[in-house]
């Protein structure tokens, strides 16, 4: 039988992917091509496919796992869910194309085929990445948001015109609260697991009785999160549809049932407000944003080129 990592080996295998993962989301243009492995590796993004379907059947979730890994900034009690994936995905790449295929275009591309495999929306991927040589998991650790943060502070952090991203794309990442976490807790590191987050993460703003949340929302919560103590209760982010990409985050937003602080706020009187009313009416919208919200999250830049490397293992430094 084998043996089970110890916490540690498992906090260094995050952090060596999750440098790999950093390098998806650095800022800088990069030469990029939808048509890079046509020569090199023609059936590359064909086993990806394949490989992702398989692993999506036996666990629906992994779709989301694999989206929180584009985020860069997925893990739960020091692991990570979906690089062992990844890393599987590699393998069977590496047998058709040695040393040829980036693990970080790899993720760009399982993250596009895991949304399609759950009904999720698709979008192109521009290729030709490469990996990194180091591991610097503070490289996006500072001046990240909290769960408690009012708008002005995420409009702040978030990587907007400087890196060819706007407010409405944050809204609209945000989005895949109701399959996943939402955007501002992704970027907080906040303990969360699949489509749940901890009683921490919420407990202020339900027993503060403000009036930006519903009473009645506050009060089934409640029952499940104690005032003090049971840090670790877990709470659905979307009760409506939590199996589903659809608009019901927004127009939970819109009821005041949002329930971290971080995401009600894109709701409260502010500058987003109009975009997640859209949202509500017009979930074509919202779908369509999401992708080009993706495909900008891909080409926001990486190594190219002679920069970096080529991993063999996608977990490990070469």
């Amino acid at each position: 039988m084998a043996s089970t990592p110890s916490a540690a080996t498992s906090l260094c295998r995050f952090s060596i992917f999750f440098s790999m993962l950093v390098l998806l989301c650095m800022s800088c243009h990069a030469q990029l091509s939808f048509m890079f492995y046509d020569e090199s590796c023609p059936n590359a993004l064909t086993a990806i496919k394949t490989s992702i379907r398989i692993a999506v059947s036996r666990k629906r979730q992994m779709a989301a796992s694999l989206i929180r890994l584009h985020f860069h900034n997925c893990f739960n009690r020091g692991s990570v869910r979906g690089y062992e994936v990844i890393d599987y995905e590699k393998s069977e790449v590496e047998k058709i194309c040695p040393g040829v295929v980036s693990c970080a275009d790899i993720v760009a591309v399982a993250t596009r085929d895991a949304s399609v495999a759950v009904g999720d929306p698709s979008w192109m991927v521009k290729l030709g990445r490469r990996d990194s040589t180091t591991v610097s998991p503070s490289l996006t650790s500072s001046d990240l948001p909290s769960f408690r943060e009012g708008l002005e502070k995420l409009e702040s952090v978030f990587p907007t015109t400087s890196k060819g991203l706007s407010v409405r794309d944050m809204v609209a990442l945000s989005g895949r609260n109701n399959a996943d976490v939402p955007f501002s807790a992704y970027v907080m590191q906040v303990l969360t697991l699949l489509r749940q987050a901890q009683c921490f993460t919420f407990r202020e703003r339900i027993y503060s009785n403000g009036s930006d949340i519903d009473a009645e929302f506050a009060s089934t919560h409640k029952r499940r999160c104690p005032a003090r103590g049971d840090n670790a209760t877990m709470a659905l982010l979307d009760v409506v549809t939590p199996d589903s990409f659809d608009n019901n985050y927004f127009k939970s937003l819109m009821q005041k049932k949002g329930l971290l602080k971080s995401d009600q706020v894109l709701f409260s009187g502010g500058s987003t407000d109009n975009i997640v009313s859209e949202y509500s009416k017009k979930p074509a919208s919202f779908k369509l944003d999401f992708a080009a919200a993706m495909v900008k999250m891909g080409d926001i830049s990486l190594l190219t080129r002679s920069s970096g490397q080529i991993r063999r293992i996608c977990s490990s430094l070469n």
